[in-house]
């Protein structure tokens, strides 16, 4: 016992006074939330016994804040990663008691995604996915408008016009940075081809879009192929890719403007010589990173993940706080750029 950590090593440890570390104790008096916190911290690092009481009076007048979170692709590395990133950014959050319920979708069928939204009312105060663009999905984003519960729309701009806000990527933007990257490295005209995982991600649309205006405005030389579906399949991308570059020896450059970037990565690996082809994909992943490294990948263009959750807490804890706005906004964050050199 004579080893027990004290209320001086809990000061000690905070760099404050012990009568702040008092305060905070005993809720003598109200003191600064940061100093709450430093005190909190501290308690917890030197072992203090009341270290779970410091933290329930920190946060016991605090605003609540219950996310829920669903996303899709379960068993992808980038996915896991946002998992993670949600967890860290309620638990870093300052100012509010933040949580968060995460779940995944069973496939990207509208019915999955509405279904898990829907499960969401009453548990959580409000709403964040990364769900594809339909009329199923934009009613279970109108009922929990209904119920006062704030949708927001990531990575992929879904229900417009109703969700609250979105955060990702200026998806146009994207597509035209990676028609640059491969018109500016790409040295003999040739065929181009894209892929998208599907028309109901406007998201990839938007990619594809941008990714054609810059050709047809500053490269016209290439010629664009017709785009290919790939369902965001690693599978059915490889396959595609193999029978692209079977037919098309002169295929200069591929962009995968959604998921499936392992199955074009695979293809090239087995018929091309690194850098052959010019390969852009979405997402720093330990297989893209891989394939940056030995030059099958020209570039990987991905999304700040710790950016986009620290904010996506914010904007969410402010609806809440102020209510749906009739006004729905569009938060753009600065792509993360990776080039072989750079990983």
């Amino acid at each position: 016992m004579a080893n027990r950590p004290t209320i001086q090593d809990v000061a000690r440890e905070a760099g404050l006074s012990t009568a702040t570390v008092d305060r905070v104790l005993n809720g003598r008096e109200r003191v600064r939330e940061d100093t709450a916190r430093r005190v909190y911290e501290a308690a917890r690092l030197v072992g203090y016994h009341a270290a779970p009481l410091i933290g329930q009076r920190v946060h016991m007048d605090l605003p609540r804040l219950r996310l829920g979170v669903v996303l899709h692709k379960e068993r992808q590395a980038f996915y896991q990663s946002f998992k993670a990133e949600i967890e860290r950014a309620v638990a870093d959050a300052t100012g509010i008691r933040a949580s968060a319920t995460i779940q995944f979708a069973a496939s990207q069928s509208p019915a999955d995604f509405a279904t898990q939204i829907d499960g969401m009312a009453g548990r959580v105060d409000a709403v964040a996915a990364t769900a594809v663009t339909h009329p199923e999905v934009t009613e279970a984003v109108l009922r929990m408008n209904a119920r006062g519960i704030p949708c927001f729309a990531l990575l992929n701009d879904f229900a417009q016009g109703v969700r609250q806000n979105y955060l990702g990527l200026n998806n146009m933007k994207i597509g035209r940075i990676a028609a640059h990257l491969i018109a500016t490295t790409t040295h003999q005209s040739g065929k181009i081809a894209v892929f998208v995982g599907g028309y109901r991600w406007h998201g990839h649309e938007l990619r594809e879009t941008g990714f054609r205006s810059y050709f047809r405005e500053h490269a016209p030389q290439f010629m664009l192929l017709d785009t290919l579906v790939n369902l965001e399949t690693r599978q059915l991308t490889y396959e595609a890719t193999l029978d692209l570059l079977g037919r098309n020896p002169d295929l200069r450059g591929i962009y995968c403007a959604g998921g499936g970037m392992e199955g074009a990565i695979a293809a090239l690996r087995e018929v091309r010589r690194p850098g052959e082809v010019t390969l852009v994909v979405n997402e720093l992943t330990p297989e893209s990173r891989s394939a940056l490294i030995a030059r099958y990948v020209s570039m990987a263009i991905a999304t700040p993940l710790t950016r986009l959750c620290d904010d996506l807490v914010a904007l969410a804890a402010a609806a809440v706080r102020d209510g749906i706005t009739p006004v729905q906004g569009q938060h753009f964050l600065q792509p993360d750029l990776y080039l072989p050199e750079s990983v």
